[in-house]
């Protein structure tokens, strides 16, 4: 019997003492195996989702008995109501996109990565053309086709779509309104903790729990024997004993958090033209204002081959949560400690500076001051919960200087920055007082009339 068949017996026969027929098989056999299986996962899970959405389509007596086809197919077997229901929602957004259900059928595309790839696709940015969506799935499936897809890989393709169609929606990953954390007691006096953050919390929160999971040998050098969830759990017990014994965060909210964040330089200029142009192999710039020949019935197809030339344009990058929009970047670099990393033409470092700090303590402490808390308009915040904000960018120039400066707490500081209908809508200036004087959009004060910075008195603006 070939190597071949017994590979393919093992595969398609049961399960029961499958690990007495593999120890019989070299190392190299037993690898074909687990290739081969995951391959008939992914052909099975297609079959899954078109056999549930032929169901929610033509449902029967059976399946009418329950609140959805997802409820009926998780009271049918071992799968949770959440995983029936994100199987019968991959398979609806499916019949919209025949080219995503080809590749997913086909075996050549995870489940995950299909509902992200049709998630992008529901709801794509609000500056791209209709016509530039059958080139973006094509870049988006080609970042997700073969043994080398990942999910990092398929966000940051998705992230720079986004920026090339930059709009003033925030991304569902950096979305903040959406965090939820719930804290339950049990009856067994134990608690339960679930919950869903933006990715920047999220990153906060690996890098502050990072140092302390660990694993730490003993004191004779025994090995740790605590599994990763119990020292994650450690971590946490261990970081909230911290806060409450040093419960100080400096002066009134101190140093920023300690979150790394990757951009290059020329990324940070507060306009889309700088970062989202490119230069493609003939030459000719493409960027969101010329999109539009791209998806052009006789232009290239392009593909995620395009997407490498921007591997260090637009997007963020955490060394955690991965891709962060250029938009959040910029709000972060308001108030941060920058170290500058020299790069050669192959983006190997040549020099590191010593970190600077944009703003320092002396000057917090001098805003806090004088702004007493958020300065924008009616605004009660306190000034632990404000940023450091460049009323002119620090990419464009903008001097990290008490007349460029004001405090803004993090609702304003998103709203100055990328709220849609409000991003480069009110404008800050320095008053003679030399205090800051906001501008509010003509949809708020068709006169535009400066309103003086909260609870400060002071002269008209003269500018």
């Amino acid at each position: 019997m070939s190597v071949d068949t017994v590979v393919a017996d093992v595969v398609a026969g049961s399960a029961i003492n499958v690990r007495g027929m593999l120890w019989k098989l070299r190392p190299c056999d037993v690898r074909e195996v687990a290739v081969a299986a995951s391959a008939e996962i992914l052909r099975l899970e297609a079959i899954r989702v078109a056999a549930v959405d032929e169901l929610a389509l033509h449902p029967d007596e059976q399946v009418l008995c329950y609140r959805g086809v997802g409820r009926w197919l998780a009271a049918n077997t071992m799968l949770q109501n959440a995983a029936g229901n994100k199987i019968a929602a991959l398979g609806v957004a499916l019949r919209a996109f025949p080219a995503i259900a080809a590749q997913f059928d086909a075996g050549d595309l995870t489940v995950d990565h299909a509902a992200l790839i049709a998630a992008f696709c529901e709801s794509p940015p609000k500056g791209m053309p209709d016509r530039a969506l059958p080139h973006c799935i094509k870049t988006l499936l080609a970042a997700t086709s073969g043994v080398e897809a990942t999910t990092t890989k398929l966000r940051y393709a998705i992230a720079v779509l986004e920026r090339i169609f930059e709009s003033e929606d925030i991304p569902p990953g950096e979305d903040d309104d959406r965090n939820e954390l719930r804290i339950a007691p049990t009856l067994n006096g134990r608690v339960v903790i679930k919950g869903d953050f933006d990715a920047l919390t999220g990153e906060m929160l690996l890098s502050a729990l990072s140092g302390l999971s660990m694993p730490t040998p003993a004191a004779d050098g025994t090995p740790d024997v605590r599994s990763a969830a119990k020292r994650t759990a450690d971590a946490l017990t261990e970081l909230i004993r911290r806060y409450l014994d040093n419960a100080a965060t400096g002066v009134d909210g101190g140093q920023r958090p300690h979150v790394n964040v990757h951009v290059a330089a020329k990324d940070l200029a507060e306009h889309r033209d700088c970062a989202s142009t490119r230069a493609t192999a003939a030459g000719s710039n493409v960027g969101a204002s010329d999109f539009e020949d791209i998806a052009s019935e006789d232009a290239p197809v392009w593909s995620f081959d395009d997407l490498e030339d921007l591997d260090d344009l637009d997007v963020g990058h955490m060394p955690w949560m991965g891709p962060l929009s250029i938009t959040r970047t910029r709000m972060l670099a308001c108030d941060c400690m920058l170290s500058t990393v020299l790069l050669d033409e192959n983006g190997a470092p040549l020099d590191v500076s010593p970190l600077k700090r944009l703003v320092s303590a002396a000057q917090r402490t001098a805003l806090i001051v004088r702004d007493k808390g958020c300065a924008f308009p009616s605004c009660d915040a306190v000034p632990a919960w404000c940023d450091a904000h460049h009323i002119r960018p620090w990419s464009q120039g903008g001097l990290t200087v008490m007349d460029n400066l004001t405090l803004l707490c993090r609702a304003h500081h998103t709203l100055i920055h990328r709220k849609a209908g409000f991003a480069g809508q009110w404008e800050i200036k320095m008053g003679s007082d030399r205090r800051p004087w906001f501008i509010p959009a003509a949809g708020i004060d068709p006169v535009q009339r400066p309103r003086r910075s909260n609870l400060r008195p002071g002269p008209v603006l003269r500018t």
